[in-house]
């Protein structure tokens, strides 16, 4: 029997996807400069959830230091941009620090090129060298979760205390131009939120690319049963240290989307709170499936806004809800919900890809 090149759910995912992207590149048409500002940080949010829920929803480990990766991506790009809007001379929080010659580690970020490459590649490195020495040691589950606690209590110490070269508390602010362009003029902020939003749709298509080849179907055994990957000659160390990176190269890129739209980054937004939110986003869209995390972070942080901005003071008791509703009800979060309804008025046999989409099985 001639079977058919795409099915017709496969045909729906697709017409989904585009009408997605072109909605997202047309958002400029519809919303209002303050709304597209909030999405393009939600959408610098939503790679965020990508790189976490390959390393959870793929690999099956859980972790809590995803803040730290996507702060070191964000004092990348705000050391560069610090620079170019000192023209120079000594950044202000150095001066009142007493320092008298811009540090040496600080010199290299003077250069675009460096500091995005650095924004990736510092994170990734960090994660490849805290995975080097805890996979290698078969520390995994809450052990390896405390750990990345631990990263961000240290790293939110040190960069708190060593004020004279990171701001301190306060951060690195007080810029406002990129390659000469004002970041507050709407024809830059437009061109930033495209910009985000091809990174976001390449981050997906990485992500998709890495699930769907052999690496992901090794992530996906090592997350069901790492001792039987073990066994049949794998070393899943490799493989967890690999997508580790991978997902922190992620956080670090999206930290330095965030701080183009932003302004501002401090070691607040590194510390425990913001990564257990990052974690939510992902249980709460859907962990395992890509699409439902980077959805649950757009959605939870657009319902997070309009609740604070509606319901001022009792904005928290909604999203306390939400979440309770969402965990106690949608177990498999949101994206849980297509795959429970889709077809079961058809009564067929339906399957999981590799989006958590559920779809009859192709015979």
């Amino acid at each position: 029997m001639h079977k058919r090149l795409m099915s017709p759910q496969r045909l729906w995912l697709l017409a989904g996807y585009t009408a997605a992207a072109v909605a997202l590149f047309c958002a400029p048409l519809y919303l209002s400069d303050f709304r597209l500002n909030l999405l393009a940080k939600f959408l610098a949010f939503a790679i965020v959830a990508l790189g976490l829920d390959l390393i959870w929803g793929y690999t099956g480990i859980l972790s809590l230091g995803h803040g730290v990766f996507f702060g070191l991506g964000g004092y990348a790009m705000a050391m560069y941009l610090k620079l170019e809007a000192s023209g120079g001379r000594l950044p202000d929080f150095m001066d009142w620090s007493g320092l008298t010659a811009l540090p040496w580690f600080w010199k290299p970020f003077s250069s675009f090129g460096f500091a995005f490459a650095a924004g990736i590649l510092l994170p990734a490195l960090l994660a490849l060298v805290l995975g080097y020495f805890t996979f290698r040691n078969r520390i995994r589950g809450v052990y390896f979760t405390i750990l990345t606690q631990a990263l961000v209590i240290i790293t939110v110490t040190l960069f708190i205390g060593q004020q004279a070269y990171t701001g301190g508390t306060n951060g690195v602010t007080g810029y406002g131009k990129l390659f000469g362009q004002s970041l507050a003029s709407p024809e830059t902020k437009q061109t930033l939120y495209w910009v985000t939003v091809v990174a976001l749709i390449a981050a997906y298509v990485l992500c998709r690319f890495l699930v769907k080849s052999r690496f992901g179907k090794v992530l996906r055994a090592i997350r069901d049963g790492e001792n039987r990957v073990r066994f049949i000659g794998y070393n899943p160390a490799v493989y967890q240290m690999v997508a580790f990176s991978i997902s922190a190269g992620l956080a670090g890129l999206a930290g330095m989307l965030f701080v183009l739209h932003v302004g501002i980054i401090s070691p607040s937004m590194m510390g425990i709170v913001p990564s257990i939110e990052m974690v939510l986003w992902v249980a709460i869209g859907g962990r395992g499936t890509l699409v439902g995390a980077a959805l649950g972070a757009i959605l939870l942080n657009s319902a997070k806004s309009v609740f604070s901005e509606s319901y001022p003071d009792a904005w928290l008791f909604f999203m306390g809800a939400l979440f309770v509703i969402v965990v106690v009800f949608l177990p498999k979060g949101a994206a849980g919900l297509f795959g429970q309804f889709k077809w079961l008025r058809k009564g067929r046999t339906v399957h999981e890809d590799g989006d958590g989409v559920s779809y009859p099985a192709v015979r």
